[in-house]
């Protein structure tokens, strides 16, 4: 071990325990008393089951995260990099190609470990909670299209990414960040035709009262629209969502049926509103330069640490290759990758304040996003009381309960 590895090391131990910390937390932070806001929304036996739900997804999240890192650091230790990289080696390939199948044989054997954790989420704790709607058939169907998707897509990302470093020198850092933000770029604006429809059907919204609610209010705060779609998300979950697809003129807006089936039309609409907040404030913008940014930073310090030998030497590696400083300056970069999830989480729940305000402030039915978070709060079962160090960790929206508080104090000044 020397300091690569130790770094390294500590970093994956302290997370550890900072995540069992923050759980353990937020379990115990769960108020037996139903917060005097959802009086009304909640029965006793819905509150009960919410506590219960967070309860088990919490001990779910904990053995599978201890399993995690019991077997990365039995594969560490024991020598597994080096013997993998060993055995292709072996094979008499060029380094592109070894490189493929090393970074690919890394990602199957997590693929095939965390297999399990997601049937057992889906087909025992989803549906103990009545969530699961997934049947065997969709549920390898989605799994067979996410391997189609990886090697068609990850493959080729990957082998450029490789190709950069090994060939361009100096350079190749900048051509890997500039590489990989165009396909980003090009991603999102193929996905909602190509990609997204190969899990889900997209219809249009039929012609009728909604639909011209929505149009007049997009209409009304000069937000142009390519399409209004629903989705069959009652095909895997009960759980409601909305989101947009895609930008510029090709922006869509897609509702899951079980949003559309469960609220009345002004709740519908100030969902909407909020998430037309999220363009209208230039969040998704803020999001793309952050990410962009984030990724060239990402480059650059993997450029300098390119076929280090001491990092290498943490690993136990015999040979040095362009591959494996991309897998080992992963886990030596993941403190920084930390640290920057905090504020990424602390920024998007800031935003999702500003959304909500411009929802409120737009909207004649804005108060009705109050309603709606209540009762979208009921249906997915969320921990109404959640401890702040585990926002703090983990929560890209702040916790429902301080939202409809906020919304309420804009609605006051606005009767004032």
């Amino acid at each position: 071990m020397n300091i690569y590895g130790i770094v390294v090391l500590l970093t994956l131990l302290i997370t550890f325990c900072i995540k069992v910390l923050s759980e353990l937390l937020n379990v115990k932070a769960a108020s037996a008393a139903l917060p005097r806001e959802f009086e009304g929304i909640y029965d006793e036996e819905a509150y009960r089951r919410t506590q219960e739900y967070l309860g088990a997804t919490s001990r779910f999240s904990l053995v599978g995260a201890g399993v995690d890192l019991a077997l990365l650091l039995l594969f560490w230790f024991s020598g597994g990099f080096n013997a993998l990289d060993q055995f292709l080696r072996s094979f008499g390939f060029n380094s592109l190609v070894t490189g493929l199948l090393y970074i690919g044989s890394l990602l199957m054997a997590q693929s095939i470990v965390e297999l399990p954790f997601s049937i057992y989420r889906t087909f025992v704790i989803e549906e103990k909670f009545g969530f699961n709607k997934t049947t065997p058939a969709v549920f390898v169907s989605d799994l067979l299209k996410s391997l189609f998707l990886a090697l068609l897509l990850g493959g080729p990302v990957i082998a450029a990414i490789l190709w950069f470093f090994e060939e361009s020198g100096t350079a190749g850092w900048f051509l890997a960040w500039t590489g990989i933000a165009f396909f980003s770029l090009l991603l999102q604006y193929v996905a909602p035709s190509w990609i997204m429809p190969l899990f889900n059907k997209f219809v249009p919204l039929e012609d009728g009262e909604l639909k011209s609610s929505i149009m007049r209010y997009a209409d009304g705060v000069d937000f142009p629209l390519s399409g209004i779609y629903v989705i069959d998300g009652s095909k895997r979950s009960s759980k409601a969502n909305a989101f947009f697809t895609g930008f510029g003129k090709r922006k869509r807006i897609a509702l899951f049926d079980t949003l559309v089936s469960n609220h009345p039309l002004q709740e519908l609409v100030a969902v909407l509103a909020h998430e037309i907040g999220h363009f209208k404030k230039k969040h998704i913008v803020i999001n793309m330069v952050l990410s962009f940014v984030n990724l060239g930073v990402l480059f650059y310090l993997l450029s300098l640490f390119m076929l280090n030998r001491g990092l290498f030497q943490a690993f136990f590696m015999a040979d040095v290759s362009v591959y494996g400083s991309l897998i080992f300056f992963m886990l030596l970069y993941s403190p920084a990758e930390f640290v920057l999830s905090l504020f990424l989480q602390a920024l998007s729940r800031r935003h999702e304040f500003e959304a909500d305000y411009f929802a409120v402030t737009t909207y004649s039915g804005g108060a009705s996003l109050s309603d709606a978070l209540k009762k979208l709060s009921r249906s997915n079962l969320t921990n109404l009381t959640p401890h702040p160090l585990y926002v703090f960790l983990n929560y890209s929206h702040p916790p429902v309960i301080r939202r409809i508080a906020r919304i309420r104090e804009h609605l006051a000044k606005q009767s004032q």
